[in-house]
């Protein structure tokens, strides 16, 4: 294996944003009336662009109160910043200095908004790491589908077999997948190591560390 692009999910796999997701969730749904939905269910859908949330959320639920859903999650979310700010999970920095370091080129396909991964990889002090960033806003179908990740690879100029996918939902293996690349999920996130483990990875680590042994 010659792996020299290394293409990580945020949430969940660099960013501990899982409080944040939760909370303003919560808070829109409440905001807009809808049911209330539990902790567990609203992290269940993390991974999925803010659409994918609602409609798994919510599946009878009419697509103009989607676009105010996700509009007012936006605004929630960056009120909520305030007060709740991200951070890199233990050893995330470091690893990603030691793997750029060693010239491996890290990108980021996410389900979030170009301008919030821009905002959140300055603010956790990884962006100097990273070469390119890709968000939901940026492809025409998300995760699972595998355009974030072709169109990464066509950005970079790198080949399917020379690229590696890093998350921790099952919608992430599935994306690496579906774009003949391989895949390594992580423990420590939002998925269980079940769930992992039936979407097909290659490779499972608990430690952000142990990424730096499978690359090399």
């Amino acid at each position: 294996m010659n792996i020299r692009l290394i293409i990580f999910d945020f949430d969940g796999t660099l960013g501990d944003t899982r409080q944040n997701i939760v909370t303003t969730m919560q808070m829109t749904i409440e905001e807009l009336h809808l049911p209330n939905r539990s902790e567990e269910e609203c992290a269940a859908t993390i991974g999925l662009p803010l659409a994918g949330c609602f409609r798994t959320l919510f599946p009878d639920i009419q697509e103009e109160l989607i676009t105010r859903c996700a509009e007012t999650y936006r605004r929630v979310f960056n009120e909520n910043l305030k007060n709740i700010r991200p951070e890199a999970f233990p050893g995330v920095v470091e690893t990603l200095a030691i793997l750029h370091q060693k010239g491996f080129t890290l990108t980021i396909a996410s389900s979030r908004s170009h301008i919030s991964l821009m905002e959140l990889t300055r603010n956790m002090d990884i962006a100097g790491y990273i070469s390119y960033i890709l968000g939901a806003d940026d492809v025409e179908e998300a995760k699972p589908k595998p355009e974030p990740v072709l169109k990464t690879l066509a950005e970079m100029n790198f080949d399917a077999g020379e690229s590696l996918v890093v998350g921790d939902m099952a919608v992430d293996i599935q994306m690496g997948a579906n774009a003949g690349v391989k895949t390594c999920g992580v423990t420590w996130g939002n998925g269980s190591k079940d769930e992992l483990e039936e979407a097909g990875a290659t490779f499972i680590i608990d430690r952000i560390e142990d990424l730096i042994e499978i690359v090399n």
